[in-house]
Parts: structure tokens; sequence; C-alpha cells
């Protein structure tokens, strides 16, 4: 056994096979271009962690599924969203759905995701919370 750990101790260390100022690869970003596509969603804009942003595309593909032939209506899909991430992720979710929209809006740091599905659009961000203080 000890023969073994001193072979072990004197090999060389491992070689990078990319050069240390090369960035790493954007593995999350093209697992969740993979997702959406498979999903037949259109990322537009975000300001959000990639897993956060996959169980909004989730959430909102199972919403638009679960109808059937009755497509629930753009308030539906924007309450239910909303009520997730509420509790996914601390209140002052806020969430817009429609065929046609304009917006011109805060968001919290990494709250905010714009993307398209079936023809509809659903922004959907995070502002920040503060408490009233009493006078």
């Amino acid at each position: 056994m000890e023969e073994k750990d001193r072979r072990l101790a004197r090999r060389p260390p491992l070689r990078r096979t990319r050069s240390a100022s090369a960035p790493a690869p954007a593995i999350d970003e093209l697992h969740l271009a993979a997702i959406a596509a498979g999903l037949n969603i259109r990322p537009r804009s975000a300001d959000m962690a990639p897993a956060m942003q996959e169980k909004a595309f989730r959430f909102a593909r199972r919403i638009v599924d679960s109808a059937g032939d009755r497509r629930p209506s753009p308030t539906q899909i924007a309450l239910a969203l909303k009520k997730e991430f509420d509790s996914s992720y601390g209140l002052a979710w806020h969430c817009v759905v429609g065929k046609s929209f304009g917006s011109f809006l805060t968001h919290s740091p990494g709250g905010f995701v714009y993307f398209s599905l079936d023809g509809l659009s659903l922004l959907l961000f995070k502002t920040e919370v503060r408490p009233v203080a009493a006078k």
C-alpha cells in the first residue's frame, strides 16, 4: 500500500487543456438553451440565475399544457407564476403576460426574465421590499 501511495505522490499534476485566461464554457447557459428549445420557449432577456429561469420556463409550460384544449387566460398564467415565485423565492414578484405590451421597470438584481411561449410574452421580475417605518 505504501508503495502505491509513494507512486501517486510522485505523479506530476494534471495539465489543463485550455489556457488559464480562456473563459470557462457556459454550461448552464447551453443547458438552459436546450431546455428552452425543448419546451418551445424563446428567451428574450434575463438577469436571473439559470436555475430560476429553468423553473420559470417549466412552470409556465406546465400551466399552459395542463389546461388541455382550453387555454388559461393571461391573468391566470401571471397569477400562478407570481404565486410560485413568491413561495419559492420570497415576496415581491410581479408577472405580466400578454400578446402585446410595453414595459419600463426597475427590478432587483438577479430577478428579471422575459420570454415568449405559444404566442404569449411573459415578463417576470422581482422588486425590493422595504418595511415602512412607523412615525
